[in-house]
């Protein structure tokens, strides 16, 4: 079984989106709900743990994970990561016309 973190809501940013911390590992995320919802990882903190946000302040987060169809969690895929090109990647990319990260093709 895995071990879950709680995350704790901080506040709402001038943006719109909520952000939340871990006190445990010192995982920090924003969250944009819909109808243009976004997840942007400020500190990944422990990446191996799974991370449940609670609005209740006296919930735990594995009755929340339960109580939400989460659990128990045995695992959690998470997406590769994409591999960052070096300078000569990147210049590779620029000859055959693809631009990263808006850099002008060569």
């Amino acid at each position: 079984m895995r071990v879950i973190h709680e995350m704790k809501f901080v506040g709402r940013l001038a943006s719109g989106a909520d952000e939340w911390s871990c006190p445990t590992c010192g995982r920090r995320v924003t969250l944009r709900r819909l109808p243009d919802p976004e997840l942007t990882v400020l500190d990944p903190g422990d990446e191996t743990v799974v991370h449940v946000g609670v609005i209740e302040p006296d919930a735990r987060a594995a009755a929340a994970a339960e109580q939400y169809g989460l659990g128990p969690v045995q695992e959690i895929p998470r997406p590769p990561r994409a591999p960052v090109p070096d300078d000569a990647d990147r210049r590779w990319l620029a000859e055959i016309g693809i631009n990263w990260d808006d850099d002008a093709a060569a």
